[in-house]
């Protein structure tokens, strides 16, 4: 492999991930129109981003192991195509537990597209430009918080929620075709075994590594889980305001996953993640003193996912420095750590919402960061000793 890809090609593996996120995460701000239209509550619907992310988490480095040998070309088509098929299907189904079955289709054709891109992309950069790739590569994951997102939303509440898995359908169909007409067809990086697999899995200190991926993005997803209901609650919002928050929010988290990248390649990634963490315990609790004015809230909701999704690429790097060789598997455990994080956030969304109702997810989510940094800080102290015991 060089160090420089071929033209077009990061721009469109970002493509890629902009259907798959965008597909991902477009139930947030369907949530009260499935509500209504599969006549279960709230919080029940709240499982179809759960099982989703389990699943991505459970089938991710499974399947990625299982297809280590298989061109990368021919595995980002078909995980596509599974994808967009599961999508397409979701938008005739009426009733939870077929929708919840297709998400978790979905999940397994998702779950070998992102970490393929990402190990496309890091084996393809210098090392010094490697933060800036990865945060490329993922730009298309961030950018579908900042149109799919808002967009799906919109559409839900207009012509049904049907219609917004429709457009992540649709929307995935151009890709394909860009996927086997523009990716190399000889493009392969070493292969990932179930061994490889097995080895990381089984390496204590580099699982912690791994998982706080998932306890970062536990704690943001308490809130915004539930986002659009809280602001519907407390704000009063109804389609346009909840559609212009969460198009703050995918603003911001374009914006702070290039940022990320920039900081991570300064000042390093574990001071990086550091700094995200302490954003995060101080940004969500305010969400818990909701009603505020309309402009503080949004600039709120940007300043609050600018730091949170800031923390992609370095936490991507800190992941490759700890073991090159293995790059491809820990990536691909990363992936999966970003949807154990969803899962856990949304179901701890949840728990908290029957528990303690909507006005107690912000605390919570502080809460939640806090116990990130903790997770951060120990995580770098085991790494440390180990290296010394090297």
């Amino acid at each position: 492999m060089t160090d420089t890809a071929p033209r077009g090609l990061i721009a469109l593996l970002s493509a890629c991930n902009f259907v798959i996120g965008m597909g991902a995460f477009v139930v947030i701000g369907l949530l009260e129109p499935l509500s209504g239209g599969l006549g279960v509550p709230v919080a029940s619907v709240g499982w179809v981003l759960t099982v989703y992310a389990f699943a991505y988490a459970v089938l991710s480095p499974l399947l990625v192991a299982l297809t280590g040998r298989i061109g990368r070309r021919r595995v980002l088509f078909w995980g596509l195509a599974l994808f967009a098929l599961a999508s397409a299907l979701a938008a005739l189904v009426d009733g939870l537990g077929p929708l919840l079955l297709l998400r978790v289709v979905a999940a397994a054709g998702a779950g070998v597209v992102t970490p393929v891109t990402s190990a496309i992309a890091a084996a393809l950069s210098a090392p010094e430009q490697r933060g800036k790739a990865l945060a490329a590569v993922l730009f298309g994951l961030t950018l579908s918080q900042v149109a799919g997102v808002p967009v799906g939303g919109w559409i839900a509440y207009t012509f049904g929620w049907q219609a917004a898995f429709g457009l992540v359908a649709a929307l995935a169909l151009p890709c394909l075709w860009l996927v086997w007409t523009r990716v190399p067809a000889g493009l392969s990086l070493p292969p990932v075994k179930l061994a490889d697999l097995g080895r990381v899995l089984g390496d204590g200190p580099m699982m912690i590594a791994v998982l706080f991926t998932a306890s970062f993005l536990a704690a943001i997803y308490v809130p915004y889980t539930f986002l659009p209901a809280l602001l519907s609650e407390t704000m009063g919002y109804g389609r346009d305001g909840i559609t212009l928050a969460l198009l703050v929010f995918g603003a911001a988290a374009v914006l702070g996953n290039l940022a990320g990248g920039w900081l991570a390649d300064r000042i390093g990634p574990a001071r990086t993640l550091t700094l995200l963490c302490l954003a995060q315990i101080v940004l969500m609790p305010p969400f818990s003193t909701l009603p505020m004015p309309g402009w503080l809230l949004l600039g709120l909701v940007f300043v609050w996912s600018f730091a949170g999704w800031s923390f992609t690429a370095g936490q991507q790097m800190r992941l490759i420095a700890l073991d090159p060789q293995r790059a491809s598997v820990l990536l691909s455990l990363n992936a999966a750590a970003i949807y154990v994080g969803i899962a856990a956030g949304s179901a701890a969304a949840g728990l908290v919402l029957d528990l303690a109702g909507l006005e107690m997810l912000g605390i919570a989510g502080g809460v939640a960061a806090l116990a990130a940094l903790a997770h951060l800080l120990w995580s770098q102290r085991v790494v440390n000793a180990r290296m010394q015991g090297d």
